[in-house]
């Protein structure tokens, strides 16, 4: 089948459409409509439907595959590697569920799950929506004041968590930052429900905190049925990162994000049931719960669960994982490349990844001369998508399930079935339909099965926030920049609120990263627009070099800087040049690799940087706030 002409009936057809794609999971209940938009922009997908994600994702499987390996865990921090057929994870999971059941946990009520990269993690969010709950996890080792803000607002029953996390061999201990975030919090759950990893002490508040191996002995010949939800019934809440005061939770349905993700496994990632999908995320963020939980378990394939960083106990690891699980499909993110750029690139090739059918990537743009590097260094597809923790599947690449269709590099690809994407004029909400013109990239509602239902508990901030961005139109505005080839290829170009207006001339952040990362010696780049009382703003570049040896002089920086200057000038012509490029080992991000652009900004223009609860590595900031201090 030709992708337009599946692309085009999901929009013209669409509950036609949908109505297929349902059949791809299993209902207690068929729906009854489709799709109700009578209330816009608020949509309800198989409306009338009775279903369980939990019983999609394990259960359906017991008949046919129940001991092929479902979860396979891999920690190379604490050396453990062991694997769960569905049979052994449909058992875990029933513990888990009779162990919240017996916390005072039922249909409706939430649980807080801050954990690190633990099969027990997995567990607690297949029993959740198995007995209806609804779960929030929050990334874990996410600081006090943080998770405190998340407890108020999504108000959980028990908060299941772990005495630690581990991370380059360094242990975080979780417990004590969870007790100062139940300090700090107005809402107080009843139970805390702990995993003791045996990795840092814990103090037990008593009456409260709860041993989960003990009550797991308990429940050892638990027999908890699926209970039967609404499709619109809510799977989870998961707060968006980088929001400022009060949280965001992203709400999301249940019949919905099963029919989603089923079909962007078969669509998009290609994947068969008895393979491997092997996701570098965490379950923190939205693709962990997609793509290392829910989707490739929906599939009947089985899911890697990995704790560690990419180049320990060196820039092989992941590789060896591949050959080893015999990994089918792989997903990770730029920035994770970024950093095996900087390694030896005969770690690339060291394995054999003839399992392997392709690479895909998301979190942030795909410069063109990373997704060259590791193109050619694997000798696989490596396929880009854009998309958002609110979409929770692709908005942007190529559905090579339906057609194979070729990639291009510096973009994510083109819309995905159900997404009526378009480009609009800022101003005036005009859609911009000519190729090269830049706008903001937006869909039209309503947005398709597996996307937010709400902001949890604010209906009225999900209006105000996503809907009302263009005049006297509503459309969902991705807050992204983007421009359309004649191809029908789009280019995300960064965030509108990261366009730089240098002396009247609009500049988008990501235009300039690209073009200074396409120098051979610069591994990253980070571009903020910095005040200037001439220009209005200058462009500020921070670049990580491959070889910091190559600037460890002033006069290697300034050869190094005025070379950089070149070829910015060469691609964008003068006025996309930065006023300075400085050089730094390491660029501030967030723990799910999301540059702290904002936070740059503040340190250039020596203000209040705000909270940085969520950074990675808090020196990073230390180093440019250097470079940029008044002599």
């Amino acid at each position: 089948m030709r992708y337009e002409d599946f692309y085009r009936r999901s929009i013209h057809d669409r509950d036609g459409f949908w109505a297929e794609q349902a059949a791809l999971i299993d209902w207690q209940t068929p729906p009854q409509t489709i799709c109700d938009y009578s209330n816009p922009p608020f949509a309800r997908w198989f409306v009338g439907g009775r279903t369980n994600l939990c019983h999609n994702a394990v259960d359906r499987h017991l008949h046919e595959r129940a001991d092929q390996n479902a979860l396979i865990y891999v920690s190379t921090e604490t050396g453990e590697e062991c694997t769960y057929s569905f049979r052994e994870l449909h058992a875990e999971v029933q513990r888990m569920a009779a162990a919240l059941q017996s916390l005072g946990v039922g249909r409706g009520d939430r649980v807080l799950i801050y954990m690190p990269m633990v099969p027990q993690a997995v567990f607690a969010m297949l029993a959740c929506v198995r007995i209806g709950a609804i779960h929030s996890v929050v990334f874990g080792g996410f600081a006090s004041v943080s998770l405190a803000s998340r407890i108020d607002d999504a108000r959980p029953v028990v908060i299941v968590s772990a005495d630690a996390g581990s991370r380059g061999g360094k242990v975080v201990a979780y417990k004590p930052l969870l007790d100062e975030a139940m300090r700090l919090a107005q809402h107080q759950p009843s139970r805390v429900l702990l995993v003791d990893r045996g990795l840092a002490p814990m103090i037990r508040v008593e009456g409260r905190d709860i041993d989960y191996a003990t009550l797991r002995e308990r429940h050892l010949d638990a027999s908890v049925p699926c209970e039967w939800v609404e499709s619109g019934h809510p799977s989870y809440t998961l707060y968006t990162s980088g929001t400022t005061g009060r949280p965001k939770g992203v709400q999301r349905d249940t019949g919905g994000y099963a029919v989603a993700l089923a079909a962007s496994i078969r669509h998009i990632f290609c994947g068969n049931p008895g393979e491997t999908y092997f996701s570098t995320s965490d379950i923190g963020w939205v693709v962990g719960h997609s793509y290392i939980v829910y989707g490739p378990l929906l599939a009947g394939m089985a899911t890697l669960l990995y704790e560690g960083l990419p180049i320990r106990p060196d820039a092989g690891i992941w590789w060896s994982l591949v050959e080893k699980y015999q990994v089918t499909v792989m997903f990770s993110a730029p920035t994770a490349v970024r950093v095996l750029k900087k390694q030896d690139p005969a770690w690339l090739s060291k394995y054999d990844l003839s399992s392997l059918r392709a690479l895909f990537l998301a979190g942030e743009p795909l410069d063109e001369p990373t997704a060259k590097w590791i193109a050619d260094g694997l000798g696989r597809p490596i396929v880009d998508n854009y998309w958002q923790t609110e979409t929770g599947w692709p908005i942007l690449t190529v559905a090579n399930g339906v057609e194979p269709r070729g990639s291009k590099f510096g973009s994510p690809g083109v819309p995905m079935y159900g997404y009526d994407v378009k480009l609009l004029h800022e101003g005036t909400g005009e859609e911009l339909t000519s190729p090269g013109q830049k706008g903001v990239v937006a869909l039209e509602g309503p947005l398709p099965p597996g996307c937010m239902q709400t902001v949890w508990g604010d209906d009225a901030r999900f209006v105000s926030t996503y809907w009302n961005s263009f005049p006297g139109r509503m459309a969902y505005s991705t807050f992204d920049w983007g421009v359309r080839d004649e191809d029908g290829y789009y280019f995300i170009l960064g965030r509108t609120d990261d366009v730089i207006n240098v002396a009247g001339h609009r500049l988008g952040t990501r235009e300039i990263e690209e073009s200074i990362s396409s120098h051979p010696h610069v591994a990253e780049v980070a571009v903020v627009g910095v005040a200037d009382a001439l220009k209005g703003q200058v462009a500020m570049a921070f670049a990580v070099p491959k070889d910091a040896a190559s600037v460890a002089t002033p006069e290697q920086q300034l050869k190094l800087e005025g070379e950089i200057m070149k070829v910015v000038d060469a691609q964008l012509g003068a006025v996309g040049r930065p006023a300075r490029v400085r050089f730094v080992t390491v660029l501030p991000k967030t723990r799910s690799g999301k540059l702290l652009r904002r936070a740059i900004q503040a340190v250039c223009e020596h203000r209040d940087p705000g909270d940085l609860t969520t950074i990675e590595d808090p020196l990073a900031l230390e180093q440019i706030k250097a470079l940029v201090s008044p002599a």
